[in-house]
């Protein structure tokens, strides 16, 4: 997260923790577009629940609990981020156990949407890129996450993984280097 946003949330929270709705609100639209990117790429496409369902899990959670947080000297994103690791973990199980493909209903006429086969492919494209996350530790699988998706700092991964700067580039490194040699392979 950049700079400002982290400035507001930290302005926000004691307000938000006394349970002020508007501050809750602002603090939910804050926190959003981080939660949604973090769900999609560990959620995959073409699933259900979808990550956008996942994300909104994750913000209900966030808003429900508010009131019991207790700052222990971390960015307030890593206890984010710990609510939705556990809500992926929800939906993963979940996808797991139902193997049906609901749609809501039949189309009526031809789609001018992205073609099967496109769409085929970009679901293979983040299926497959799941998969090679999948491939590593939790943590390594969350830092890459952080650093590369999210574009958070060696700092930043660090107050929120619960490491110091220099293991999170370390554990980065080896991290791509293993995913590297997976996609050299086939795998």
């Amino acid at each position: 997260m950049s700079q400002p946003i982290d400035e507001e949330l930290r302005v926000l929270l004691p307000d938000a923790m006394a349970g002020d709705r508007k501050a809750i609100q602002e603090l939910i639209r804050l926190i959003y577009p981080a939660v949604i990117r973090y769900t999609r790429v560990r959620i995959g496409g073409g699933r259900t629940p979808t990550a956008e369902d996942v994300s909104q899990e994750v913000c209900l959670a966030v808003a429900n609990s508010i009131g019991r947080y207790v700052d222990r000297g971390r960015p307030f994103m890593a206890y984010v981020y710990g609510i939705a690791s556990n809500k992926v973990a929800d939906a993963h199980r979940l996808m797991s156990r139902d193997q049906s493909f609901p749609t809501e209903e039949l189309p009526e006429g031809e789609s001018t949407d992205a073609n099967p086969e496109e769409v085929a492919l970009n679901i293979d494209g983040r299926n497959r890129t799941q998969l090679l996350l999948d491939g590593l530790s939790d943590k390594a699988r969350d830092i890459v996450i952080l650093r590369v998706i999210e574009g958070l700092s060696a700092e930043e991964t660090a107050a929120i993984v619960g490491s110091t700067p220099g293991a999170v580039r370390v554990a980065q490194h080896r991290a791509l280097a293993v995913l590297r040699k997976k996609v050299e392979q086939g795998e």
